[in-house]
């Protein structure tokens, strides 16, 4: 297994960038993601006078939305998909009624879709605190942290956000930190205590970096390809904001090796394999299906902890992983107490049929296994969530791609 894979651009900075770019009335934004997610984002914020926006499946979409257009004093509805409608947001509602918004739940309470009612806004000449402050939990999704701080500037206090219970994924309430500073706001991360100042974001440009998370399923490649084998990942960055880049030392102990070239450029070697891996993804929850298979596979006995936000994404994601998983002599254990244990029993890939849950992930967690085997990936168009071109760049370097047969009635 040898060649370059091209990874496509983070969803995850290209959607906040958005976000901004609006608020700051201006800036060119560059190599932005060619994902499901952000192509949405830009076609729902070219029109900001809908009187429906449809996030279909995209969680930033839902959440970064909601706030933007509940603090611009937008009257609109805001919906997605059944699971969407099933996945929570009662968190970011409250606080932004607290800033002023006015908002109802169309069907169930304290899950979209939800309907906008304009905002009442706050009197810049009341003095009564330095900031406008909240306390947001932080043990559900740092998308609710990330998308009120987007809007923090436009306050005419500003706004500091207490935090409550353990937060989660705070790699990423860093990099919406760095991205609003790269346009102008003033921000500072205290440790329970987020604070943002009253000052207009700034026209800027910016260039978005290579998607980390769609760097692990080459890193699961290269950690299941015969020996010999080497990569070259293009667009990434030594010195990242994406909290994603941790799949560089937990790879490491899966045989992984990183070079970091010129150019933003790495290059992934096979290494030596260690015998068990305890990782906590607290705050790189995304790596936790690529990381799973890879350690069944390589029968590495693995613990993990911090998985709690992988029951509301896309679909539940420990579940999903311990039904598939087990397809393949596989396991993921709840050992209690927030412990998960991955293990291996006679590990095989001999044709199986796996089903991604309507779940970009899953497809690809799962894909790298064809190099032990073939198998059946059902639905494969759900990688165009956040990786378009994922069985393209599969097929450059080698891999063998086909429809699966239809099913005989």
């Amino acid at each position: 297994m040898r060649g370059t894979a091209q990874v496509p651009a983070s969803k995850s900075e290209s959607n906040r960038a958005l976000i901004i770019q609006a608020l700051a009335g201006g800036g060119e934004l560059h190599n932005l993601s060619d994902a499901n997610d952000t192509q949405l984002m830009q076609r729902l914020l070219r029109n900001p006078a809908a009187p429906v926006f449809d996030t279909e499946d995209a969680g930033t979409v839902m959440r970064f939305l909601t706030a933007y257009l509940a603090m611009t004093g937008r009257q609109t509805e805001l919906t997605g998909t059944a699971r969407m409608q099933e996945r929570p947001i009662q968190v970011l509602v409250a606080a932004l009624r607290e800033l002023g918004a006015r908002i109802e739940y169309q069907r169930q309470e304290g899950y979209p879709p939800l309907r906008l009612l304009g905002r009442t806004p706050q009197a810049a000449t009341d003095a009564a605190a330095d900031f406008t402050e909240l306390n947001v939990r932080g043990d559900i999704s740092s998308q609710y942290i990330s998308a009120l701080l987007m809007v923090g500037p436009t306050l005419p206090h500003g706004l500091r956000i207490w935090l409550t219970g353990k937060v989660g994924s705070r790699p990423y309430i860093r990099m919406t930190q760095a991205l609003m500073q790269h346009f102008g706001a003033v921000c500072r991360d205290l440790g329970e205590v987020l604070e943002v100042r009253p000052q207009a974001y700034r026209p800027t440009n910016y260039t978005v970096e290579g998607d980390w998370s769609a760097a692990s399923y080459w890193y699961a490649i290269v950690a299941l390809a015969p020996e010999g084998s080497h990569l070259t990942l293009p667009t990434l960055r030594r010195y990242s904001w994406q909290g994603d880049q941790a799949i560089v030392a937990i790879m490491a102990q899966l045989g992984v090796l990183t070079e970091f070239l010129a150019d933003e450029t790495l290059r992934l070697t096979k290494g030596p394999v260690a015998a068990h891996l305890t990782q906590d993804f607290t705050d790189c929850p995304d790596l936790a299906q690529t990381v799973a298979v890879v350690a069944a596979a390589l029968g590495v006995a693995a613990t993990f902890t911090g998985l709690e936000s992988l029951r509301i994404k896309e679909t539940d994601r420990i579940a999903a992983l311990q039904t598939e998983l087990a397809k393949f002599g596989g396991a993921l254990t709840d050992a209690g107490e927030g412990r998960f244990v991955v293990s291996a029993e006679n590990f095989r890939v001999e044709g199986q049929t796996v089903a991604t849950y309507h779940d970009h992930r899953m497809a690809m967690a799962f894909a790298p296994l064809a190099l032990l085997g073939s198998l059946t990936l059902e639905a494969p168009q759900v990688v165009r969530k956040s990786y378009p071109q994922f069985w393209r760049e599969l097929e450059r370097v080698g891999f063998s791609t086909n429809p699966a047969p239809a099913p005989a009635f």
